[in-house]
């Protein structure tokens, strides 16, 4: 069974990745940016990628190519790594840097991605990872129990993007049925613990731990219900702007984040 909600074949990923961007890689920014613009070191930056409703969206990656530069296998995971160079080709981020992302299976149902970045620019630059999975069990959404550890939410204004407050949402906790609940929202993960996140279907759950660099939990819920979206962030979206855990990498500083994804059977 397929629990990743994605594309039948290449063709198809590029036909319809504009529309929802299932499995796009989220880099050099997350989720919304205000009118897609920013201000970094006393200029005015505004990226040319994607924009919906007046505002950028999903980073600049979610078309780029990839090269595979390592893959292999042994007695305990298969593994395969993808690499692009960004070249500073949009004007509204003129700063080249490299990401490589890793994909490991392990034994027991376990896959761990491992994104990680090099800025090639001569000096400082802002960045933000993500990705943009959408998931589906054994069950549809609406009949399906999402939980996390946390009740910290972002407060979104109208247009989703963060007004820079907080609200407690502690619905997850224990474990919320989906049906009726819809979730456009970006919750924080506790710092002093593991971060989790678990969509629990019939018989096929899925257990999503983050490493720490993950701080942010973006989640959504599309209009079809077949599937959801369950985003980890370094940064909460318009962080260019509101700062709320953006990263600045100094020339030839390398950064590194790990998601881990567990399918449990009961």
């Amino acid at each position: 069974m397929n629990v990743i909600d994605g594309f039948k074949n290449v063709d198809d990923a590029k036909a319809e990745m504009n529309n929802g961007f299932k499995s796009a890689k989220l880099s050099p920014f997350v989720c919304r940016m205000r009118e897609g613009k920013y201000q970094f070191q006393e200029t005015e930056f505004k990226v040319q990628g994607f924009h919906l409703n007046g505002h950028a969206i999903h980073g600049l990656l979610c078309h780029a190519v990839f090269e595979l530069t390592d893959s292999g296998a042994d007695e305990d995971k298969a593994w395969a790594t993808l690499t692009h160079e960004y070249k500073g080709t949009d004007k509204g981020y003129p700063f080249p840097y490299t990401i490589v992302i890793t994909w490991t299976l392990h034994k027991n149902h376990y896959l761990t991605v491992t994104t990680t970045a090099t800025n090639l620019h001569n000096g400082m630059i802002p960045f933000a990872d993500g990705w943009h999975p959408y998931f589906s069990t054994d069950t549809p959404i609406d009949h399906s129990i999402l939980s996390f550890n946390t009740s910290r939410k972002l407060v979104f204004d109208d247009e989703l993007v963060p007004t820079g407050a907080e609200e407690k949402d502690d619905r997850f906790l224990a474990g919320a049925l989906l049906d009726g609940i819809q979730l456009d929202n970006c919750f924080v993960l506790p710092a002093d613990e593991q971060g989790y996140c678990l969509l629990k279907g019939k018989k096929i759950s899925i257990r999503i731990e983050p490493d720490t660099s993950y701080s942010y939990l973006q989640i959504y819920t599309p209009p079809h219900r077949k599937s959801i979206a369950i985003e980890n962030l370094t940064a909460a979206p318009d962080a260019f702007n509101n700062k709320i855990g953006l990263i600045y990498l100094q020339p030839g500083e390398v950064f590194s984040c790990t998601t881990g994804y567990r399918l449990e059977l009961s």
